[in-house]
Order: C-alpha cells, then sequence, then structure tokens
C-alpha cells in the first residue's frame, strides 16, 4: 500500500494556520529516528511542500511543531567551493515534483550541484546513496546548531560525535552520538569547518558551537559516494555497534526491509472505493499512526533493551518509549494499536511503566523525558483500554500503582501528574484558581473512571467502587442553566461573566462548546443532568449549526485553533483539535444516529484529503490520523476503557481487518454513493443489528458488519441496552 503514501500530506503549514502540522518523514514504524527535506531553516516550521529550495535531509525527532526538535543535524550534499559557513550559502532548488517523498525512502535532485541522492532509513540509522554529476569534488556538509563534537578517522573512513541541542530535557547535557562511514577516501586538504565569519580551516576535529563542517572526498567527482550513519542516546560506543549491524546490508536491501516493515502495518487494513483520492487518504493517514511514539531504547552487544534515563543521567535495561502527547493520542492511536498491533501496544506500557519508575509518574508528555504539556493524565486511558482488552495483564498491578500514584499524589513539580490534585479530591472539582480548571476536572473524572476499570479487572472492588463514584465528578462543574461545564472557586460559585464562546482561561484550546461534552464515561449521566434527551439532543444540534463564532478572552489573541474553526464553518464543532472528536458520534446517545452519520460523512468527504492541505487542524503523532481511520471503516472507540466502538457511517465499499489470531473482520457497505449520507440497516454475522455500537469481542471474533446506506434517515426508538456504553447504564 505504499504506493498510496505522500508523507507531504498536511504540510502546508504555517505558525498562525495548521493544514495537520505535519512534516514529511520517512523512517521505520516506531523508529528512533526520522528524517526529513528540509527547505526553510525557520525554526519548527522547516519544510513546506511549495518550496522549491533544499536546504539538506534533516535527522529529526521534532514530534510537532509546538514542541521542537530535541535531536537534529542536516546533512547536505554539496559539489562547489563557492559555500561560505552558513545552510543559506549551501541550498539549491529541486524539483518537488520530482522528488519522491515516501515513508521508507526519499530521492531529491539538486539542480544547483546536479546532485542526486537517495535516503532510506533504519530503526538506529539511515543509508544514503549520492550520485555525483557536475565535475566538482564531491563534499558533504554536516551543519549542527548548538555543541558537539567530532572526530574523523580518515584510514577508516569515519567521522564519530556527539550533537547535544534539543528543545528541554531534565538532563541538560543530553546527547545524540552520531558514528557514519563512507564508501570514498576523505580528502584532508579540504575537509574543515567554516567560522562564523565564513572563514575555512582544514581540521580533522571540530568541536565548536553551532558547527558548519564540511567533508570532501577524492575521487568522486563523477561516481557515486554511500554512506551509513547510526545514532545512539547511549554512548559512542553504541552508536558505533549500532552502525556495525548496518554495514552488512545495502542501501537497496535496506529499502526492502523498510518497505516490508511499513506494508506490515498497512496491509492489516484492507479497503477498497471507486475514488482513489481516499485510498490515498486512508492509506498516508494509516501510515500516520506507527510513527509515534518512537522508541528511546536500543540493544546493547548481547541483543538486550537498554535505554538512557534523563533523570538519573545513566543507563538502564529495558525499553522506553518517547515523542507522544498522551492527551492527543490516547483517543485513538492506542485503540487501533489494540486491534492490528497488540504486542507492539504492550510493549509501549512496558516502556511507559518505566517512565513511571525512573520519576515518580506515569508520562503525559514525552519529548525526550516529561515536558507536562497539556491538562489531565490521559495516560490512563492507554492503560484502561489495554486492560479492559486483556492486554499487557502482567504490568496492570504496577500500572494501577501508577494511575492512583498520580490521582492522590501532587508532585513537587508541575511537570508530573495531576494539577490540583489535593484539591479535586477536597471539592470534588479543580477550583478555577487553576488554569484550564474545566478540562483539568472533565479529564481527572475520566481518568478515575479508568482506575475503577483497571481495579476491577484486577478484582479489586473497593478501589473500582470508590473511583467509579468519583468518575461523576463532571456533575460538580456542570450548570443545568447554560448547558454548560463551568469553573467554580473554591466556596462552589460559578465564574462571573461567562460567554460560552470565550476560549482559554478556563479552557483547553476551545471554549465551553467544545469542552462541555468531555464525558466519555457517562454520557447517559449527562443526559439527565440536562433533564431530558430532547434537552441534550437539542444542545448538540446547536453546537453543529451555531455560527464558528469565538472571543479570545483567555489568550488575548487569536490561536491557530480558532482560525482553523471558523475557516471551515462547521458550527463550533472544531473537528480540527482533538477535544471535539467524539462530539459528532454523541446523537447516538439519544438514539438519533442520523443526525451523526450526515455529520460524519461530511467531515470525512469534505475536511480531510490526501495532500499537502490534508487536515483540518493539527494531526498530532497520529491521533486525527486515527480519527479518520476509525470513521471511515464505520465505527469509532468514544470510551476508550468501556470495550466499545460507537457505530457511525463508512466510507468504504469494503474494509478487511486482519486481526492477531489469523481471522479477518469484514465490512461491506451496500448502496455506497455521495448522496447517501444515512445508515438505512446494519447487519452483525448476517443478522439485523440495531445497537448503535459494536464490542471488541466483536471485532477480534472477525464478525462481519454489513452496512446499507440510504438517501433518508431513518428514525426509530432504541431501548436502553441498544445505547453505547455509560456508567449509568449499570444503575
Amino acid at each position: 500500500m505504499l504506493n498510496y503514501v505522500d508523507t507531504r500530506q498536511g504540510t502546508n503549514n504555517q505558525y498562525t494556520f495548521s493544514n495537520g502540522n505535519a512534516l514529511p518523514y520517512t523512517g521505520v514504524p516506531f523508529g528512533m529516528n526520522h528524517y526529513v527535506v528540509q527547505t526553510k531553516n525557520e525554526g519548527s516550521w522547516f519544510f513546506n511542500p511549495n518550496d522549491r529550495i533544499f536546504q539538506g535531509f534533516r535527522l529529526t525527532h521534532q514530534p510537532s511543531p509546538w514542541m521542537g526538535d530535541f535531536s537534529h543535524f542536516l546533512m547536505t550534499p554539496i559539489a562547489d567551493d563557492k559555500i561560505r559557513g552558513s545552510v543559506f550559502t549551501c541550498q539549491s532548488s529541486y524539483r518537488p515534483e520530482e522528488a519522491i517523498f515516501k515513508p521508507h525512502y526519499l530521492k531529491v535532485r539538486q539542480l544547483r550541484y546536479n546532485i542526486t541522492t537517495e535516503l532510506v532509513p533504519s530503526c538506529y540509522g539511515a543509508s544514503m546513496r549520492m550520485k555525483y554529476n557536475s565535475g566538482h569534488q564531491a563534499g558533504l556538509v554536516l551543519n549542527v546548531h548548538n555543541k558537539s563534537e567530532f572526530r574523523l578517522d580518515a584510514a577508516q573512513r569515519r567521522i564519530t560525535g556527539y550533537v547535544s541541542n534539543f528543545a528541554d530535557c531534565h538532563d541538560k547535557e543530553f546527547r545524540m552520538y552520531v558514528a557514519m562511514s563512507f564508501s570514498k577516501e576523505i580528502d584532508l586538504s579540504t575537509t574543515g569547518y567554516y567560522d562564523a565569519e565564513g572563514q575555512f580551516f582544514p581540521e580533522v576535529a571540530f568541536d565548536k558551537v553551532d558547527q558548519h563542517v564540511v567533508l570532501r572526498f577524492k575521487d568522486c567527482e563523477k561516481d557515486t559516494l554511500d554512506v551509513k550513519l547510526a545514532t545512539s542516546f547511549i554512548s559512542l560506543e553504541q552508536a558505533e555497534l549500532n552502525l556495525a549491524r548496518e554495514l552488512s546490508t545495502t542501501l537497496d536491501e535496506q529499502k526492502e526491509s523498510a518497505a516490508q516493515a511499513w506494508n506490515h502495518y498497512l496491509n492489516k487494513i484492507q479497503v477498497t472505493h471507486s475514488n482513489e483520492e481516499y485510498l490515498r487518504t486512508f492509506y498516508t493517514c494509516l501510515y500516520r499512526m506507527f510513527l509515534f511514539p518512537q522508541k528511546f531504547y536500543e540493544l546493547d552487544a548481547n541483543m538486550e533493551p537498554v535505554h538512557y534515563d534523563t533523570t538519573a543521567r545513566t543507563v538502564k535495561k529495558g525499553v522506553l518509549y518517547t515523542n507522544n502527547g498522551f492527551w492527543d493520542t490516547y483517543k485513538t492511536v492506542y485503540p487501533l494499536y489494540s486491534i492490528i498491533a497488540p504486542k507492539e501496544y504492550e510493549e509501549m506500557l512496558e516502556g511507559f511503566l518505566n517512565s513511571y519508575r525512573e520519576t515518580g509518574f506515569l508520562p503525559k508528555w514525552l519529548s525526550p523525558d516529561e515536558r507536562g504539556l497539556m491538562p489531565g493524565t490521559l495516560i490512563d486511558a492507554v492503560i484502561a483500554d489495554a486492560a479492559a482488552k486483556g492486554l499487557a495483564q502482567h504490568l496492570l498491578p504496577e500500572l494501577l500503582e501508577a494511575m492512583l500514584t498520580a490521582a492522590t499524589t501532587q508532585s513537587g513539580q508541575n511537570c508530573y501528574g495531576r494539577q490540583g490534585t489535593l484539591d479535586y479530591i477536597k471539592y470534588g472539582y479543580v477550583p478555577s484558581s487553576y488554569h484550564e480548571s474545566v478540562n483539568h476536572t472533565l479529564d481527572y473524572a475520566y481518568s478515575d473512571f479508568c482506575i475503577s476499570r483497571v481495579a476491577e479487572v484486577l478484582g479489586k472492588s473497593d478501589v473500582a467502587e470508590q473511583y467509579r463514584q468519583s468518575a461523576l465528578n463532571y456533575n460538580n462543574i456542570f450548570d443545568p442553566e447554560t448547558g454548560f461545564m463551568r469553573a467554580k472557586d473554591q466556596d462552589g460559585q460559578f465564574r462571573p461573566g461567562f460567554n460560552d464562546t470565550s476560549w482559554g482561561l478556563d479552557y483547553a484550546e476551545g471554549s465551553a462548546w467544545q469542552t462541555s461534552f468531555a464525558v466519555f464515561q457517562d454520557f447517559q449521566g449527562l443526559i439527565e443532568a440536562y433533564g431530558s434527551k430532547e434537552r441534550f439532543f437539542n444542545k448538540i444540534t446547536e453546537l453543529c449549526n451555531k455560527a464558528p463564532d469565538f472571543d479570545v478572552r483567555g489568550y488575548g489573541f487569536e490561536i491557530h485553533e480558532m482560525s482553523e474553526m471558523a475557516a471551515v464553518d462547521y458550527g463550533q464543532l472544531a473537528i480540527s483539535n482533538q477535544p471535539s472528536f467524539h462530539i459528532p458520534y454523541l446523537f447516538n446517545y439519544v438514539g438519533q444516529p442520523a443526525s451523526s452519520q450526515v455529520v460524519i460523512k461530511q467531515i470525512m468527504s469534505n475536511l480531510f484529503n490526501s495532500g499537502f492541505d490534508g487536515f483540518p487542524g493539527d494531526e498530532d503523532n497520529g491521533s486525527m490520523s486515527g480519527w479518520y481511520v476509525f470513521s471511515s471503516m464505520g465505527f469509532y472507540p468514544v470510551c476508550p476503557g468501556s470495550n466499545e466502538y460507537v457505530l457511525g457511517i463508512p466510507l468504504f465499499d469494503s474494509v478487511s481487518i486482519e486481526l492477531p489470531s489469523g481471522k479477518q473482520m469484514q465490512i461491506h457497505t451496500d448502496n455506497n454513493n455521495p448522496q447517501s449520507n444515512f445508515v438505512a440497516n446494519v447487519q452483525l454475522e448476517g443478522e439485523d443489528y440495531n445497537k448503535l455500537y459494536i464490542t471488541h469481542e466483536d471485532i477480534l471474533a472477525g464478525k462481519s458488519l454489513d452496512f446499507r446506506l440510504g438517501l433518508a434517515p431513518s428514525y426509530r426508538q432504541y431501548s436502553d441496552e441498544e445505547l453505547p456504553f455509560s456508567i449509568s447504564k449499570k444503575k
């Protein structure tokens, strides 16, 4: 399925507006390094698909422009002596329409130098093949921002060293070690570095800040230079070991291996449709779901996993993962892993448990270690979903311990655990004196549900009941008069001057409209708080139909999420950001699936594509791609930890999901055309099916799911058993 994927999907972005804020990553699934063509030297926005300038191949660890790049350097092939110690003087024009941007393969021709370069990734390194054609001496520039040291071994045709540049890290001396091997002899007379004034110094040892190292090679003016590289976060010796394991394979062999690694995942879901654009969009989204989290562990001389602990600043045994924000990814990425990559999911949980062992808290936003961004501790949902689905059972006792630690202990460092933990326990909500208090309260209530699910699996009934009750704390900030979740002070008074379209302050990246429905564990209870199904239905209908107005109150300026909501005019839905992902499915909870179906189909058909503007907002580590992947198959995990997927409307004529047992789940859609915005009939295993959800067990059993679409909506009454999961349904 690699032929459908162009990695430049969603890469046409700027600071003020996001069409994905994605990068065109070439790597292997969950690989430690990614590689990106750099077209501009402008901070986090270093690539744009419309640029016609090539500055080099960037080895990058940037999970998001808002996080930055914690270890990176730039490799630029050159073939003249007219460079002056800056990226600008090395850059060349290229034709992006002729370049190849694939998950497993990059190919670029620099017009200035007439150099064609191929790059193929591996988990810990890459192979490059540069074909020089100009007649000028072949060279390669390593441009490193901040501190680095390199040593040249001309006899072995190698360069080794480290770079120390990062957006942030608990270890302020954090390093990435690098080892590179070349197929041609290095010309020491023309190899060296440029200083800040552009003066060249022949040298074999490089230990400057902001280095611009120039390597030149003998007898390669019209020949091919092969480069192998490997990196390590552990030591230079480990980088050399990683490199040694790369040297026995050719670039072509490595390319085939990388392609197989991608097809292993892409082939697990087969979809069909007469519109090939839908296929390109689907498989490019699916590719994005296997980029993050990235491996942060390596294999030592005995092939045992080891990793660098940035807190203790020492090497430890075991696996570790990084570059993931659980506020984003718990909603879609990990639920998909539970279906088609459960073993990898279990290993990631082991890695996150190692983070807990080393810091005292489960991670929230890793890059490379804890950044502490976004409300809540939503890794709780990742754990609960695995527990409910029978995964990682041997890890659950310690994982529950870690979840309870965050629920009951206030860390002395703001980056760890919950904010306002003790006040949440005291009041049953996070008071308005805390920033984004509404989101904190709702996320903690959901996390409490997640704790109850893990405790239930482990047979700890007292803990399960305690946290099932506190999972209802969302009621403590619900305002029945306005129908919104609102911030309260310590005296239980709502913040005065309420405006339902005001963003920020009490709400994270949204207003009351996008935030007030984050009650994944208990929509039945929320409906009861509204007073009736009709009131709830009218409220979410109003959300979809209301103009996309916003007040910048909490920020004082327009943030890009506001701009993106306003741009598409889908009411207050704001599908451009994670807090709204589940909202289109909420009509199911009041037995009005037709409203969900038409909204979901319009979003899939109009707001996603395979092009440079492919997403309606920040893609964020596979999370928005996951919304499209799930929704286009016809179901969505509204409440991870419930073992249910709420039904929507499929986009494809057929879907075949390869399951871990070797079985397959088949989904077929009849009368699938643009004008059919509604589901007329559903069958499960050939029998009429009236429930508005399917279970994880249905999927793993390989049960067939058949939809027939229609032009007009169908209406019927639904029993409580036919509605999706809510805690209150158990009463």
